[in-house]
């Protein structure tokens, strides 16, 4: 018979935009419980180094496309650079504020910072997060994908470190082989079916997360 083991809720990580970015992944994010994610730590994402951009009121904006790489800038959608959109941006900290989408792929931390341009012009760009959108394939967000800030239905993780797992692709493309698939999403953990083999931390109404052993 398969242990059934009790997983940490994992939070995904945000890598630093101008400090920090999140990627995967977070294949990264704004996941949520998002977190060491779900059932234990996300994916992390590369630290590109952002340098603000602006071609809106507001860096990053709402539908505004950001380019790839460590030099992360704000670029035109029509550009050939642009490979990500924002579909939400909010203020302060991701552990304070709304969680991102459903179908975020990742996660851009934006720190407060003295650019050479900004979104009005008093030399700063604020503290806050936005929730980001690959233009093309790969979607790590999406079920199956092996990333985003969320754990959804459809999801698959594997074994970690602490007791904890990751999520993974669950076509197998990932640097790791994925072990668990989250099968079903419910209220309390008598609910799972008897194959549940893992409980993953999912947040919103139907916070459990039923993994079947693949």
């Amino acid at each position: 018979m398969s242990t059934k083991r009790r997983s940490a809720g994992a939070v995904k990580t945000l890598a630093p935009i101008l400090v920090l970015v999140l990627a995967v992944a977070l294949t990264a994010a704004c996941r949520q419980a998002a977190g060491g994610t779900r059932p234990a730590g996300g994916t992390g994402i590369g630290s590109p180094t952002v340098t603000p951009y602006g071609y809106g009121l507001v860096f990053l904006g709402p539908g505004d496309c950001g380019s790839r790489g460590r030099d992360f800038r704000e670029v035109p959608c029509t550009s050939e650079k642009a490979a990500a959109r924002v579909i939400a941006r909010y203020g302060g900290r991701p552990s304070a504020g709304p969680a991102c989408p459903v179908a975020t792929d990742f996660v851009l931390h934006i720190s407060e910072s003295r650019p050479a341009t900004d979104e009005d012009g008093d030399g700063e760009v604020g503290q806050g997060y936005a929730c980001m959108r690959n233009l093309e394939p790969p979607h790590p967000g999406d079920p199956g994908g092996g990333g985003g800030p969320h754990t959804v239905v459809g999801d698959c993780v594997r074994n970690a470190s602490n007791g904890q797992v990751k999520e993974t692709a669950c076509d197998g493309s990932g640097t790791r082989a994925p072990e668990f698939e989250v099968a079903s999403a419910v209220v309390h953990r008598s609910q799972c079916p008897p194959s549940t083999a893992l409980y993953v931390q999912l947040g919103g109404e139907r916070p459990v997360g039923c993994a079947r052993r693949v």
